[in-house]
C-alpha cells in the first residue's frame, strides 16, 4: 500500500514538474511575442509620424505652386498674359421695378 502511494506521489510530482516547465516555456514565448508586438508598434508609430510630416510638407504653398507649375503648366499672372472675355449673355433683369 505504501509503495503504491509513493508511486502515485511520484507521478503527481513528475506531472506537476512537466506542467511547470511547459508554463515557463509558454510564458517566455508570450513575453517574446509581446516584445515583438511592442517593437512593431514603435515602428508603425515612427512611420505614422514620418508620413504625417511628408503629408504636411506636400501641402505647403511652395509645394502646391511647384506642382501647379510642373504638372499643370500654370504660370503666375502678369498684365501681359491677361485676356479679356466678352460676356454675350443677356443681363439678368430683377423682378423689382421702381
Amino acid at each position: 500500500m505504501l509503495g503504491r502511494l509513493n508511486f502515485i506521489l511520484l507521478i503527481a510530482v513528475l506531472a506537476s514538474g512537466m506542467v511547470l516547465v511547459r508554463s515557463a516555456y509558454e510564458a517566455r514565448r508570450l513575453f517574446t511575442e509581446v516584445d515583438r508586438a511592442q517593437a512593431e508598434g514603435r515602428r508603425l508609430e515612427a512611420d505614422s509620424q514620418r508620413l504625417q510630416a511628408e503629408r504636411h510638407a506636400q501641402a505647403t504653398n511652395l509645394r502646391v505652386e511647384q506642382v501647379a507649375r510642373e504638372r499643370l503648366k500654370m504660370q503666375a499672372i502678369s498684365p501681359n498674359v491677361i485676356q479679356a472675355a466678352d460676356d454675350h449673355a443677356p443681363a439678368k433683369q430683377s423682378g423689382a421695378t421702381r
